[in-house]
């Protein structure tokens, strides 16, 4: 019952509900549809609490009255009473009846709020009324509940269920319909005036109106989850929020969007978002109320009050009140669900949240975003602050889609936003971006052409910049950017602003989310402007250390510990070319790459800090002699700062596990992170070892090749390219269950080498796959990053009405998403003979349920069971930005 002053949100609440539509997920019931009668509360349910209104008078040991005039916090026009003329028993009935006050009373009515606190207080159970609402303009019955203590906080923190509303019931509209609307909703959120609140609306069939007979209106409460009915049909249900984890499991977003709570730690004091049960997860009481007017009703149907319809009192008739408990669970509420199919379906019944959706923590790793570069980015919206004009993509010429912004004679500044409030693209989220990590050579940019100058000539050009919801802000002169110069009417110019200049000016970088072009505030009537590649980026490079590949890196020399020898560079294979061959005597020795001046190094350690998430210390070796002792087990080694911190492994231990085998070339991958865990101080990494276990390693000669400290796929722009040519590095073409070996052939001149996929009898699927615990975190081009490859069917599958698909897994296919190729971009059929592109949003595949931050798996093939007889080929297979 109780609202924020906020209007647009009032009504929202009371009017927009209805066109709700959520995401799913939440807390699972276990039906049984056949067996369940929906009119009735299932036997599980027992009676613990009652008022039929059999009495005389009111109860006092069931009810208070609330005396006041305040009211209620939503500009109502009446003063609560405990006069037997506003609330009274007949014919075993409660009777709350509003009335006209006398002249002069501080409020134009009078009527009855009764509450329960402290005499009848519940966590979950059935509550039930059965009733007839009053009608009129004006008038507004509510059954509801608050909390008995505000653990959480002030309104709404703590929480509100309203089981049952309805505003101006009877009452015509221009279009001839009366208002016949009830409607349930939950508040809950921040603290007014940022609270938050969801809800449904409802109409009984047949046009039949709630005021003009008795109906039953009730609420299931249980953990985690509230349903509404009416006349024992379930119309609503809400949710607790369930949060969405990735593989690192950080919060990346919402599976369902319900409630939520905010309030503040008890131990740090700290301000903290809840996704959980609270704030329905404490005691709440009963509330029995007809308020006169107010934010509400007062600003819908026909609007304000209608004294007449009050002149003879309006009358909220109630015949029960019951509350029932859960037998079978008392604690949780849970296992006597009065349910029925659609009940948590989003386009039935299951009401979307309004919760924040959470965003990653900063992995601290650089990375680019394009907020707008031909096409919207939907986690940034092109934005008019105050003005109520409407940024639009407009064709330029030259450039294709621009935004274009106009400024009236309302002052306004306009821009780009993140924050949730202003996105309006249903697939978008509010993403602040953390610039922190290229804060050295960083810079925001953007293309602008004045198409109309301001009316004021005098008027100056500004760029604003706000973080972490304005908290942070730098305005400057458009003039202060990199290039210093003022706009030009009818020209296309560039702006680029340091990050550096921006931080050193006091902003924080961690967290984004507005950006703002404008003329000076006030100054801008007549302005029209176009806006082009809005960029944060910078040239963002990984740093790396070849250790050897063809020949030794002077300034990690390969090294003989203690023995006395001299490792060697020598031909190998025409894969490997040059290699370093290490050759173990009767000395005992350890063997690899130094940097230490002492031992002929150049005292060049490596820091592999911004590696740490992702980054490898890989090698290829090749055992020519193994060594004579049979209990030799191959070792690898790091030291870091003098040997001040170390981490000593067996080679099985890398991430491909194996052991080595005489004759053949294998690669070994040490994680940094791993490593780091294990002690390294990867911050000055100085010896990398790799030799027979101490005292055992007599008789061994090896060679080792492409020893790296990296983060794989770095360094050759934003994204993984996973077939050009090659298979990228720890991937590879791969046939799931078909038995066959997908190869490499030559197409025609513009794509040279491609994977060639045949699909025999056997169904299978086919595509490129990780190595074991090799995975690619997407999560950095989230905002505008693609996968995109190219195919060109040979021979089309046997089955004519084979199905073409695009599937992708991730974290050994505990997420996926599969997609056919027509709903790519392109939204194209393959055509046998022709190589055509396919491009399918990473958002549109996060959305579908793809964890993006551990991709392990791309495929492509004719639906399963009808691709016998397919030959396609697959060049240039990517996970890019535009």
């Amino acid at each position: 019952m109780k609202k924020s002053a906020n209007l647009a949100a009032l009504v929202g609440a009371g009017l927009l509900v209805s066109t709700l539509s959520g995401c799913g997920g939440g807390a699972e019931t276990q039906s049984d549809f056949d067996n369940v009668d929906v009119t009735q509360p299932v036997t599980d349910w027992q009676l613990v609490w009652s008022d039929e209104f059999d009495g005389t008078t009111i109860s006092s040991t069931k009810w208070n009255y609330e005396i006041n005039c305040s009211g209620g916090g939503n500009n109502e026009k009446q003063c609560y009473t405990d006069s037997s003329d506003n609330a009274f028993i007949k014919d075993g009935m409660l009777n709350i009846v509003a009335l006209p006050a006398a002249e002069g009373a501080e409020k134009p009515y009078t009527s009855t709020r009764l509450t329960t606190q402290h005499k009848a207080d519940f966590k979950y159970g059935r509550f039930e009324m059965r009733a007839k609402l009053p009608y009129g303009q004006g008038s507004w019955p509510a059954f509801w509940m608050m909390p008995t203590d505000s653990v959480y906080g002030g309104w709404p923190r703590s929480g509100e269920i309203d089981i049952l509303e309805a505003v101006n019931l009877k009452v015509v509209g221009e279009d001839g319909v009366a208002e016949s609307n009830v409607h349930g909703t939950l508040h809950y959120g921040r603290e007014w005036p940022n609270n938050a609140s969801s809800g449904k609306s409802y109409q009984l069939p047949d046009g039949v109106n709630p005021a003009d007979d008795f109906h039953t209106y009730a609420i299931e409460w249980q953990e985690g989850e509230i349903r509404w009915y009416v006349d024992g049909y379930l119309y609503a249900t809400q949710r607790q929020s369930v949060v969405r984890y990735n593989s690192r499991d950080e919060a990346i977003g919402l599976s369902h969007r319900g409630w939520f709570a905010e309030y503040f730690d008890q131990s740090s004091g700290e301000l903290q978002t809840h996704w959980d049960s609270a704030p329905f997860d404490q005691e709440f009481f009963m509330i029995l109320n007809l308020a006169v007017g107010g934010n509400w009703p007062e600003n819908v149907n026909n609007l304000g009050i209608d004294a007449s319809a009050f002149a003879e009192g309006q009358s909220f008739v109630v015949d029960y009140v019951r509350v029932y408990q859960c037998a079978a669970n008392p604690d949780t509420g849970k296992g006597c669900e009065t349910i029925r199919p659609g009940y948590e379906d989003e386009a039935d019944a299951l009401v979307i949240g309004a919760a924040p959706i959470p965003s990653p923590p900063s992995s601290g790793i650089p990375q680019n975003l394009t907020i707008f570069g031909g096409t919207p980015n939907p986690n940034w919206a092109a934005w008019d602050c105050c003005g109520g004009t409407t940024p639009t993509l407009v064709a330029d010429a030259d450039r294709g889609d621009v935004y274009e912004f106009s400024v009236a004679a309302t002052p306004t500044v306009n821009g780009f936003t993140s924050r949730e409030e202003f996105i309006t693209d249903e697939q978008g989220q509010p993403s602040p971006f953390d610039a922190s990590p290229i804060i050295e050579t960083g810079t925001i940019s953007f293309d602008m052409q004045v198409v109309s100058a301001p009316n004021d000539a005098a008027s100056v050009w500004k760029f604003k910049v706000e973080s972490v919801g304005a908290s942070t802000a730098v305005e400057l002169d458009i003039t202060a950017s990199s290039e210093g110069v003022a706009p030009v009417t009818g020209q296309w110019q560039t702006y680029t602003f340091p990050l550096q200049m921006l931080a050193d000016a006091g902003l924080d970088l961690s967290a984004i989310d507005v950006l703002m072009i404008f003329p000076v505030w006030g100054s801008g009537e007549g302005a029209v402007y176009r806006v082009d590649n809005v960029k944060i980026s910078a040239d963002i490079s990984f740093p790396e250390l070849v250790l050897f590949a063809d020949q030794q890196n002077p300034d990690w020399p390969m090294w003989d510990c203690c023995a006395g020898s001299s490792p060697t560079e020598e031909m190998d294979d025409a894969e490997h070319g040059t290699v370093a061959q290490f050759s173990i005597g009767a000395t005992p020795t350890v063997m690899g790459f130094i940097t230490r001046s002492a031992n002929g190094g150049s005292d060049t350690p490596f820091d592999a800090t911004a590696l740490l998430d992702g980054g490898l210390i890989q090698f290829e070796m090749k055992v020519v002699n193994a060594p004579g002792s049979p209990d030799a087990s191959w070792k690898f080694k790091a030291e870091a700062d003098n040997a001040s911190s170390a981490v000593e492994l067996d080679l099985t231990a890398s991430i491909e596990g194996q052991a080595p085998v005489t004759g053949q070339w294998q690669t070994y991958s040490f994680s940094l992170a791993a490593l780091a865990a294990a002690g390294l101080d990867v911050s000055a990494i100085d010896v990398i070892m790799i030799y027979p276990a101490w005292g055992t390693g007599e008789g061994a000669v090896y060679r080792v090749d492409n020893a790296k400290i990296h983060l794989p796929g770095a360094n050759q722009g934003p994204g993984l390219t996973l077939f050009a040519n090659e298979a990228a590095e720890q991937w590879s073409i791969w046939d799931c269950c078909g038995g066959t070996t997908p190869t490499v052939e030559q197409d025609d001149d513009q794509h040279g080498a491609t994977a060639q996929f045949i699909i025999g009898a056997t169904p299978t699927v086919m595509g490129i796959l990780a190595d074991d615990d090799v995975y690619f975190d997407a999560s950095a081009l989230l905002a505008d990053g693609v996968v995109r490859f190219e195919m060109k069917v040979i021979s089309a599958p046997s089955d004519a009405s084979a199905t073409w698909l695009f599937k992708i897994e991730a974290d050994g296919a505990s997420s996926f998403a599969e997609l056919p190729l027509s709903s790519s971009l392109e939204g194209l059929a393959p055509v046998v003979g022709q190589w055509q592109t396919y491009t399918f949003s990473l958002q549109d595949l996060f959305d579908a349920g793809l964890d993006i931050s551990a991709i392990d798996v791309l495929m492509v093939f004719p639906a399963w069971g009808t691709g016998n007889g397919a030959v396609y080929r697959l060049d240039n297979v990517v996970i890019t930005q535009p």
